[in-house]
């Protein structure tokens, strides 16, 4: 498959700049890969779609304000976007710099009264960082890592985070979970559902665009998850796994893939994927060249797929992270 597949035509004024309010006021267009179906409804319509059997899963993440500017000797400002903590001893962190090419090894940066010392380049404009207690400073010093194509405000900022956010440790958000409401996850467990979570820490893997002109040659970078005991048990007692947003769908593929709970993941998962978890995706409309409408397409096909996006142009409905959602139901994993 040609990168040049996932590209799809977005008028500018449908790029979402503030979630829907109430948040499960969202739209809904539910896609039913079996019967050829597109229909269009609410958000807080989901539990309809839900029953017993099903195992709902969340991804509890809670994002960072991941995004800071430090200065450099000298007294330029270069932003870094804080990805990962590193399994080392040392509290390095893997960040994404802008400007990059202003950086060396070595090079001691200020971040107020504290300091970073810059470890050594990797790849794509990403560093290794150490020297400060991280969480405590970006708790006190650091934004909300909204992306590129959201208007930063105060407001947008104090969005961007899901009703169910736990598990600190994000740069982005899983943006299929914006949607949910206290109400709807109440309405879900009385449609007799099970909830259940799971944690991925969204990183470059997640947002990190596809550059390679073949799908196959693009490389996914590793995003840290884990599933706990007791959602293994309510997923592999589901007749239907829902897997909320393509975070979830790769936390649950990798774990039936290698069997393993917690890890880091590379799965890139596009057309041509045998699914082995997940009965039914719940996501957003992702950006043209994504690695997560391969996921979408790889789950509900490449030509149904393409048409439903049409069908959201035309309809207006909002896209990307503050936009509405999709409902993918007929092509995954029954059990």
């Amino acid at each position: 498959m040609l990168t040049s597949e996932l590209d799809y035509r977005l008028p500018a004024d449908l790029i979402a700049q503030r979630p829907a309010v109430p948040r499960d006021s969202s739209r809904l267009m539910v896609v039913d890969a079996s019967k050829g179906t597109v229909e269009h409804h609410i958000f807080r319509d989901l539990p309809r779609f839900l029953g017993p059997g099903d195992a709902v899963v969340l991804n509890e993440t809670k994002v960072l304000p991941a995004r800071v500017s430090v200065r450099r000797p000298g007294g330029g400002e270069t932003e870094l976007l804080f990805l990962r903590r590193l399994n080392d001893r040392n509290g390095s962190w893997e960040v994404m710099a802008r400007p990059s090419k202003r950086l060396r090894a070595g090079m001691t940066l200020a971040v107020g009264s504290e300091e970073l010392r810059v470890v050594q380049p990797l790849e794509e404009g990403r560093w290794v960082v150490a020297g400060a207690d991280v969480l405590e400073m970006l708790r006190r010093r650091g934004r909300m890592p909204l992306p590129p194509y959201i208007e930063a405000t105060p407001e947008a900022e104090a969005a961007y985070q899901t009703v169910y956010a736990k598990n600190e440790g994000s740069a982005a958000a899983p943006t299929a979970g914006f949607h949910f409401t206290p109400r709807v996850l109440q309405r879900v467990a009385r449609a007799g559902a099970r909830l259940a979570r799971v944690t991925l820490h969204v990183g470059i893997g997640t947002f990190s665009p596809v550059r390679a002109k073949r799908l196959a040659d693009h490389r996914m970078h590793a995003e840290r998850y884990s599933v706990p005991e007791d959602t293994a048990q309510i997923v592999g007692g589901a007749e239907r796994v829902v897997a909320v947003g393509t975070t979830v769908a790769r936390t649950l593929e990798s774990w039936a893939a290698t069997g393993e709970r917690e890890g880091e993941s590379d799965l890139f998962i596009r057309p041509g994927y045998r699914w082995r978890s997940v009965g039914a995706l719940l996501t957003n409309f992702h950006l043209p060249r994504s690695t997560l409408l391969a996921m979408v397409m790889a789950f509900a096909g490449k030509e149904p797929v393409r048409e439903a996006y049409e069908v959201a142009v035309k309809e207006r409905y909002r896209f990307f992270s503050f936009g509405d959602a999709m409902l993918l139901l007929g092509n995954g994993r029954l059990r």
